[in-house]
Order: C-alpha cells, then structure tokens, then sequence
C-alpha cells in the first residue's frame, strides 16, 4: 500500500536519500557531469536535497516497506519559497558549473510539457525504486496510485523523464508518449501524460 511520508526518522530518511540517489546516478539527466563515477558524489548531493524538498513539501509517498518512491505535487500548490531554499543549498554544495550546465539543459526543454502544464495538473517529480527489488512490480504500484490520485482530483498526471526506457514503462503502464524534445548536448526528454478518457 502506497502512503504519504511522515515522521519519518533520520535514518529512514537517509535510506530513502541513498535509494534515490543512487538509482538517479545513471540517469541521462546529468549526462554533462561526465561518466557515472565522475558525477557519482555530485549526484548524490542533489538528490539528497531533491528528496529533502519532496519531503518537507508534503509530496512524498512511499510503500509500506519503503522500498518504492514517488513525489507527486499539485501544480497548484507548488511551495515556491521550499523550491528557493533546494536551489539555494545545491548552489552551495554542488559544483557552480555543474549547476549551471543542469540548469541551461533543463531551460532548453523547459518547454516540453507545455501540451499540458499550462492546466492544473499532478507532476511525477520522481519515481524510484530500490534496486534490489526491482522487476518485482513496484514501479506499477507507484504509478498506479498516482494514476488513482490523479483521477480522484479530475486532474492529468505528467511524468518527463531522460530515460528511454521509463518512457516505454510509462506508455506500457497507461501514459501517453505526447511529446519529445533533445537538448544540444544530445539528451532527451521525454514527456507522457496520463488522464482519465
């Protein structure tokens, strides 16, 4: 059963911060921070404050066993001033020019889901999965109470996503594939909603 995270201990929190930090190191969206081991540490960092930011903002939800992750935010509701202090501490602890580069590739597919951004709407702003039980259905059940919340809510569910095999996840899990769009330094984003017909 999926469930929004709270009162959470350190150590759990940390758990949660080391799963998704880990399962983000191959991900094509730090693509210019050089090979996995070369952008192993940084990444680390910036998800560890991804989390933090999901967490605090009341967005994370988890599985009873806390092996499987998912933000999901109200696009309604998106706590500007908590999304300012997250980028604030990675310009901090993480490489400026690391920083930046993330920052010019995210500006150039900014626009990727504007089909349907510019409504209310739920984002997927994670979704992960501890590596040693994955294959075993996890990610469908993640994806499957967003789906629930999104319709409760009569709201479309996004997810973008720079892994080509996410984006077939998703498609095979009942999204549709609605937009592409690369970067100049060859990465693709791949934009899929899900709404009830």
């Amino acid at each position: 059963m999926i469930h929004r995270a709270e009162n959470l201990s350190k150590e759990q929190l940390d758990k949660i911060r080391r799963q998704v930090g880990e399962a983000f190191v191959s991900n094509e969206l730090f693509h210019n921070w050089g090979s996995e081991e070369e952008r192993r540490e940084d990444v680390l960092k910036y998800m560890s404050l991804y989390v933090d930011y999901v967490y605090k903002a009341g967005e994370l939800y988890v599985n009873d066993d806390m092996t499987g992750y998912i933000g999901l935010e109200d696009s309604a509701g998106k706590p500007k001033f908590m999304i300012l202090v997250m980028l604030i501490k990675m310009l901090i602890r993480i490489r400026y020019a690391r920083i930046k580069s993330l920052l010019q590739y995210a500006n150039q597919l900014s626009g990727a889901n504007g089909q349907y951004a510019k409504q209310r709407h739920i984002d997927a702003l994670m979704v992960c999965v501890d590596k040693q039980y994955q294959g075993k259905g996890i990610a469908s059940e993640l994806v499957t109470y967003a789906k629930e919340m999104a319709d409760e809510m009569h709201l479309p569910l996004l997810f973008d996503t720079d892994m080509k095999e996410y984006a077939a996840m998703y498609e095979h899990l009942g999204c549709e594939l609605y937009n592409t769009i690369t970067a100049d330094n060859g990465v693709t984003r791949y934009s899929l909603c899900y709404h009830k017909d």
